[in-house]
């Protein structure tokens, strides 16, 4: 256990008890345990596996290549529809943490192979995802706005179109697309 980390499962938080069972699982399985994202995170060979996380509804081991593992009681849960490799387990209680035990186990030491495997998820191409009518028709429209958005890192890319996309109606993508404009041309991500 990383002393680093303790601050975490000693702090205030409903899930408090869940956790503390789930790090004492997840660190019988031989990873090491860092701090990554405000999170206990757990690694082999300094290779992201598996990371403990809260919600408001529930606590939850996140796989980072959770995608890959077999899961015959189908019992992993894929966040959103935009999640492409991550999976959850998801927890409301100690109970049902610890009648999960070696399931849990099976999950971490399969996502342990996974890793020294070198597998990787196949991730969706940029060009695959969901364009709005909206955006195309401005990249259509102004070739120095194209070039910037082309000239993005693919996840940038991503990141503009999963965020204009999501938008229920045209007038809020039209605002999202007019706010970020300059954004893009000055080379930035959504974040940055």
């Amino acid at each position: 256990m990383n002393s680093k980390v303790d601050w975490y499962f000693t702090k205030n938080n409903k899930w408090q008890e869940e956790i503390v069972t789930l790090r004492s699982i997840v660190m019988d399985c031989g990873l090491e345990e860092e701090l990554k994202w405000g999170c206990p995170c757990y690694t082999s060979e300094k290779n992201n596996v598996v990371l403990i996380h809260v919600f408001k509804d529930y606590c939850a081991l996140l796989f980072f290549k959770g995608a890959l593992l077999k899961d015959p009681k189908g019992i992993l849960v894929q966040q959103t529809a935009n999640v492409q490799a991550a999976r959850q387990l998801r927890f409301t209680s100690v109970n049902e943490i610890t009648k999960l035990e070696k399931t849990i186990k099976t999950f971490v030491k399969e996502a342990i192979k996974v890793e020294k495997s070198g597998l990787k998820v196949e991730m969706k191409k940029t060009s695959e995802f969901n364009m709005p009518a909206e955006f195309k028709t401005k990249l259509d429209q102004s070739a120095p706005l194209r070039k910037a958005f082309y000239a993005l890192t693919p996840g940038r890319q991503r990141a503009y179109l999963l965020f204009f996309s999501s938008a229920k109606q045209e007038k809020t993508r039209e605002a999202r697309i007019e706010k970020f404009t300059p954004q893009i041309l000055s080379g930035k991500g959504i974040d940055d």
